[in-house]
């Protein structure tokens, strides 16, 4: 059993939803990177994804493409990626890296996997890998032990949807909209009823990502998914920041309203 899993243990017996914080490998830089995911821990963050930077995301708004970039310019790669990973984990939190299928596989699928658990990471989420392409991944996620994480959305059909949650472990991700990430002013109306759908299918628990940036939207959420996923804002704080260590006071102080909102 993972980090991971264990962690959803833990939060269900205390009768919460874990609070999971998103953070690009390498932005600002790769030290800061690694500051900041400490100030989220901090601030009461229960676990965290680590994204892979990546030149062409399908499912990233402009606030994580713009880090992203950033990461890159300052040429972010895989042997980064698992040393955040790795100091992510000393830090006594569940982690995993969220990554699109190409450095994957241009890395060695059995390879990438190998090195998640040498580090000490859970899982991975592959948001553009579809199951019907997953049977190396899936022997790689088995040999090694670690979680395999696949994203639903409001447009999976009552046929797919069963067919992808039940090879979720660790969660499944439900995207709440149809769009790209980012902060929004209210969470979409299809987030509940996609968790309701999901959980009849599987027994894995059941995340929230896409719009959340407030306690009271990780509030809501919490009161029908066993995870709040938040990324966007986390990040926004270190943009609109004068400073690095005035970014880092504001990502612990949203942590803080965030872990609040789902515990009260």
């Amino acid at each position: 059993m993972t980090q991971l899993s264990e962690l959803f243990i833990k939060t269900k017996s205390e009768n919460r939803a874990a609070l999971i914080g998103y953070m690009p490998a390498g932005f600002p830089t790769k030290e800061e990177c690694i500051m900041a995911i400490k100030a989220m821990v901090a601030g009461g963050v229960d676990a965290v994804e680590i994204g892979y930077p990546y030149s062409d995301p399908v499912m990233d708004g402009p606030v994580i493409q713009a880090a992203s970039e950033l990461a890159l310019s300052n040429g972010t790669g895989a042997n980064d990626v698992f040393d955040i990973l790795e100091a992510t984990v000393a830090m006594g939190v569940p982690a995993v890296v969220m990554t699109y299928w190409n450095p994957i596989e241009r890395y060695g699928v059995e390879a990438f996997a190998n090195e998640i658990v040498k580090r000490g990471g859970s899982g991975v989420i592959t948001p553009d890998l579809t199951i019907e392409e997953s049977a190396g991944w899936k022997s790689a996620c088995a040999a090694a032990d670690i979680n395999r994480i696949y994203v639903v959305a409001p447009s999976s059909s009552e046929e797919r949807l069963p067919k992808v949650a039940t090879e979720c472990s660790g969660f499944v991700y439900a995207a709440s909209l149809m769009g790209v990430t980012g902060t929004r002013n209210s969470v979409s109306g299809n987030a509940k009823s996609l968790v309701e759908r999901v959980k009849k299918t599987t027994d894995t628990p059941v995340s929230v990502g896409l719009g959340v940036s407030t306690r009271d939207q990780a509030h809501e959420v919490a009161g029908y998914a066993d995870g709040v996923i938040v990324g966007s804002a986390f990040i926004r704080q270190l943009q609109e920041s004068s400073s690095m260590g005035e970014g880092l006071e504001r990502v612990e102080k949203l942590a803080r309203e965030l872990s609040a909102g789902v515990r009260r």
